[in-house]
């Protein structure tokens, strides 16, 4: 896309993970890369656990954006913060005369008169290689289906969730050690560099656009009491979960009574012997690995766990402060 060719871009998106591509927007609208960074669609601030209002990592961003723009000569990025997308709020973003919408974890749907303002439609960046993942957990789901590579696609905005033509994509290899932390880091780095290709190209990625192919899978939102371990489940299985639920709702279970988040480990090699206990049982330890947990299959490896509303603790020290923990079986009201 030629320099000088401006396309005014509303960016909606509340989350860390849709930072990078904020970032990228100004920095293009800085160095003249043809966008204007109309403004910013971010949720309303909220209160944590009964604390003050915060805003949103997108809205603490712009904040930060806002210094450098400054110094460049450049006008302050408007928020919009409404609490729904109702006529009010399509009022606020038509003044803000914006072309195209762009969305990465917004967090709410867009119906058809709120995607009518932009005459070149809207786009979403969602991390997973679509049609696999709709909807809002992508992140977590390829790692509990121990996905070999996952990915980033840009699509348009359609009415049916994430159903939309493709426009750019990307995907890479997954080592298997991945947490959604980390798979989420991963994605919002390369989600602007893919974002950058596309808005450099607009016009021809919009003509060729292409369908989605395959049969669609869908992914709910994540509920805390799925965070529960179910001992009988294979070892890898336990580790996919574990990965998958960081930093929420975290991996737990329950030990005499109370509450035990299981936070790292990997499976064990145990040479393929045939289990001599029940599923949840603490069978030992190995100096390398663990707290080793008989499994449904397998022998999961504890490096760090942590009882409810205290510290977190490596195994060492965890062992050190809980007596007769060796033998137990977790997962058990009392055991």
């Amino acid at each position: 896309m030629p320099k000088n060719v401006q396309k005014r871009i509303l960016f909606a998106g509340s989350p860390a993970i849709a930072v990078p591509c904020l970032r990228l927007l100004s920095e293009m609208e800085l160095e003249d890369e043809g966008v204007v960074l109309a403004g910013v669609l971010t949720n309303p601030d909220r209160s944590r656990r009964h604390g003050p209002e915060e805003p949103t990592d997108v809205s603490r961003a712009v904040a930060e954006l806002d210094a450098i723009r400054e110094a460049r000569g450049l006008a302050p990025i408007i928020q919009l913060k409404p609490e729904r997308l109702d006529e009010a709020a399509r009022k606020e973003v038509t003044a803000l005369v914006p072309e195209l919408l762009v969305s990465f974890a917004y967090g709410r749907l867009f119906g058809p008169r709120f995607l009518a303002l932009f005459p070149l439609g809207g786009l979403n960046i969602h991390p997973s290689l679509l049609p696999k993942y709709r909807g809002a957990s992508p992140i977590p789901a390829a790692i509990l289906a121990r996905e070999n590579e996952t990915g980033i696609c840009i699509q348009r905005l359609a009415a049916e969730l994430d159903s939309g033509d493709i426009l750019a994509s990307v995907s890479f290899a997954l080592s298997g050690r991945e947490t959604t932390v980390s798979l989420g880091e991963t994605v919002s780095e390369k989600a602007a560099a893919l974002l950058r290709e596309l808005l450099l190209d607009f016009t021809s990625r919009a003509q060729n656009a292409r369908p989605q192919k395959g049969e669609a899978v869908y992914c709910r939102e994540i509920k805390k009491e799925e965070g529960l371990i179910d001992w009988t489940k294979s070892a890898c299985e336990i580790d996919a979960q574990i990965r998958a639920f960081t930093p929420w709702p975290l991996s737990f279970t329950r030990h005499r009574g109370e509450f035990l988040y299981i936070l790292e480990g990997s499976c064990f090699d145990s040479g393929g012997l045939p289990a001599k206990e029940p599923p949840g049982t603490v069978i030992g330890i190995d100096r390398e690995r663990g707290i080793l947990i008989q499994t449904g299959k397998g022998i999961f490896a504890v490096s760090r766990l942590q009882w409810q509303a205290k510290k977190a603790l490596d195994w060492k020290s965890f062992l050190n402060g809980t007596r007769e923990f060796t033998g137990s079986r977790l997962g058990q009201e009392f055991s």
